[in-house]
């Protein structure tokens, strides 16, 4: 462990790193639990613990010995690029921790604990009147954070910054400016012409969970899903956490019917983990422990799910489980199958948006927190313009708080600033697949022939094992060999949607 750091001062900086790293170790068990496993009893003294530690690890940070260390280090000549990474991670680090009072650290954490639990009241009841005060208060902090932060241009530039390192406004808005016309031409022609069907018969049909978690599993082996390192969970909303490079779980769902809603989730999942299980093992423990960002981390993701999964080199692959499994699939050919994993359907529900629509619930989401930032919007007024954004954007309306405003998890989590990064990911993903196919001879090629092991191998080299070594922006460039291009996503639709 740490052989990649040679320079004797980094070394001793990345072990009086570990006792940050432990933290956040049981910060993250601490969180799967409470989103899993733990009694709804347990919420408040699950707070104030979890509060306790958050300001534990900000102590731990700026605790003068390793302030000293990491001076000492950024002086240093001849750093090699993960030396360097070290000291890149730990300045940003410790200059986001030094910009955020100690008061506030523990409020706020304290603050997000309770606010998840009263949303899932809240979505259960479908009361957004339980939800509002905390969301309230949610965003009164995330103000405070972006003005503690500091920030150019525009307050909520901080808070992107914060989750994706270097993204600003700017970058978000040329995106957009990019796909939004792309996309809206091919569900316009997708729509007027049904080349991919609105429905389909098999999302009314039953399961039983056992039945599916088996299906879910079986899926995760073919995938290479490493069981020793990793689990699968259910949970309200699914999601990845990784405790560290030996242990990375994930969760889904089930709802009993229409099962490609947790098959997805799963395969979604998958990319996360598998970005967190391939970091290099010399790394393991230290500041670069962990994925580059979430808009990378999202390319992931996205990668699996939708790139590949939603493939029709895939079909052929995982068709023969989903018939052992579910007889009901008997009747339906591989042809049926690809179809129903590609239905394009405008609907109310982010998490089972198609390809071509779910960057509109993105987007939508975007402009909410933006004015929820800048104070052109108010929490009240999140509702009302909530559903009439929806109808406008993709000419549906929500009925119901739970399938509206109160869908999402993130911003109980206090995670504002975080929703552009999932369409930074989608983008992202089909410029990896563009990087595979002038690399390997053609992604789906390999998809057909069975190879996902060398596509896993094409992610580990060029993006997995370096952590976040590099700064997501340089990360792109290095392994893909040029800056984030939308035009690749763009081709990708094009192709699919107009071609395909």
């Amino acid at each position: 462990m740490w052989e990649v750091f040679e320079n004797s001062v980094v070394r001793e900086l990345v072990e009086a790193y570990r006792p940050v790293w432990s933290v956040s170790h049981a910060l993250s068990l601490m969180g799967w639990d409470s989103e899993t496993y733990m009694p709804k009893g347990g919420v408040g003294e699950r707070a104030l613990a979890r509060a306790d530690l958050f300001v534990l690890r900000r102590r731990l940070l700026l605790r003068e010995e390793l302030l000293r260390l990491l001076e000492r280090a950024e002086s240093q000549e001849g750093l090699n690029e993960y030396e360097a990474g070290v000291v890149r991670v730990l300045k940003r680090e410790v200059r986001i921790a030094r910009s955020l009072p100690e008061e506030f650290v523990f409020e706020f954490a304290k603050l997000r604990e309770e606010a998840t639990h009263a949303w899932r009241t809240a979505r259960e009841r479908d009361d957004f009147a339980l939800f509002k005060p905390y969301l309230e208060r949610i965003v009164e902090y995330a103000r405070r954070m972006a003005d503690y932060l500091g920030w150019e241009g525009h307050p909520y530039n901080a808070l992107l910054d914060l989750h994706e390192e270097g993204l600003t406004v700017g970058d978000v808005d040329r995106i957009f400016d990019s796909i939004v016309p792309t996309l809206r031409r091919a569900l316009d022609r997708v729509l007027s012409t049904g080349s991919y069907p609105r429905s389909h018969s098999l999302e009314s049909v039953e399961y039983e969970q056992g039945v599916m978690e088996a299906v879910n599993r079986e899926v995760l082996d073919l995938l290479g899903f490493p069981w020793d390192r990793g689990r699968l969970d259910v949970s309200p909303h699914p999601f990845t956490i990784s405790m560290g490079i030996g242990d990375v779980r994930i969760t889904t769902r089930y709802e009993g019917r229409d099962f490609r809603h947790t098959l997805f989730a799963v395969i979604h999942e998958f990319g996360h983990a598998l970005y967190e299980l391939q970091i290099d093992e010399r790394l393991k423990a230290s500041p670069l422990a962990e994925g580059a960002s979430l808009g990378v981390h999202e390319s992931q993701s996205r990668f699996w799910e939708n790139v590949v999964a939603r493939s029709r080199a895939f079909i052929p692959h995982v068709a023969p489980i989903l018939r052992k499994r579910l007889p009901f699939l008997k009747d339906y050919s591989d042809e049926d199958v690809y179809l129903y994993f590609n239905i394009v359907r405008p609907g109310l529900i982010r998490v089972e948006a198609d390809e071509l629509t779910y960057n509109f619930h993105i987007y939508l989401r975007y402009t909410l927190e933006k004015g929820l930032i800048e104070g052109s919007i108010k929490v009240d007024d999140l509702p009302e313009l909530w559903n009439s954004m929806m109808e406008d954007l993709l000419g549906v309306r929500p009925k119901s708080y739970r399938d509206g405003v109160l869908q999402d998890i993130h911003w109980s989590h206090g995670s504002i600033g975080y929703f552009p990064t999932y369409t930074l990911g989608t983008v992202l993903s089909a410029q990896i697949k563009a990087a595979i196919d002038r690399s390997l001879g053609g992604l789906y090629r390999l998809v057909e022939n069975g190879e996902l092991d060398r596509v896993r191998a094409f992610l580990r080299e060029n993006i997995h094992r370096y952590g976040s070594t590099y700064a997501p922006k340089e990360l792109v460039e290095r392994g893909l060999g040029e800056p984030l291009n939308p035009e690749y996503y763009n081709q990708y639709i094009t192709e699919k949607f107009y071609r395909g």
